[in-house]
């Protein structure tokens, strides 16, 4: 008996090392290793189980944001087109009610104010999408902002405009409906900056934390 559990692990172990990096996204479970640091053991008191600690951060002006796109897994996540390796470069998509829980305990999903003082200090509204975006995406990230278009996923499962647009929720200010919230989205075609956009709560969009 021993020795068919010694060659079953053997065969496993085999397995593990054939796979390309490529594969190894078919190898292990989307909610642990190919992701960013999540965790089960964190604190109760904690606002998600994702762990700052992995992850770039910024100061702008007086506000300290991620300098990436949150790429945690939560219900209500899903990585572009289903692929993890979309999750490995742009983040997770989230719908608006996992947005609003996953960021890590001192930090949260930013407001409208908050978002219209990143776009101030980046020079206003028709140009801060230049300051913000990385430079595969038209930009020059004088701001270490980082900005990427990552896209849209949407309910029925199906993904438009990587490439193009990126959009990343905010909480509601007391504007939301009962089946819309807002976002700020920023475009490959231009520098403006559009803020402030309905979206349907059950759209996924991209999340930025902002330090309490």
């Amino acid at each position: 008996m021993n020795r068919i559990y010694l060659l079953t692990a053997m065969l496993c172990l085999s397995m593990f090392f054939s796979c390309t990096e490529v594969e190894r996204d078919n190898c292990y479970d989307e909610k642990s290793i190919n992701y960013k640091k999540c965790f089960s053991d964190v604190p109760s008191s904690s606002n998600s189980s994702c762990d700052i600690s992995g992850y770039k951060t910024v100061q702008i002006g007086n506000q300290f944001w991620m300098a990436e796109n949150l790429n945690c897994y939560v219900e209500g996540s899903v990585c572009y087109d289903n692929s993890p390796a979309n999750c490995r470069k742009y983040g997770r998509l989230y719908d608006w009610e996992a947005a609003n829980i996953v960021c890590p305990k001192g930090w949260h999903l930013p407001s409208y104010d908050e978002w219209q003082e990143l776009v101030d200090f980046a020079g206003g509204h028709d140009i801060a999408g230049k300051y913000l975006k990385t430079s595969v995406w038209g930009g020059d990230d004088r701001h270490g902002f980082s900005a990427l278009p990552g896209g849209y996923g949407y309910s029925d499962g199906s993904f438009s405009n990587v490439g193009d647009i990126g959009g990343w929720w905010s909480v509601c200010n007391g504007m939301c409906t009962a089946s819309f919230a807002y976002d700020l989205d920023m475009y490959q075609s231009n520098a403006i900056v559009i803020y402030w956009t309905p979206s349907n709560k059950s759209a996924f969009l991209y999340v930025r934390c902002v330090q309490d």
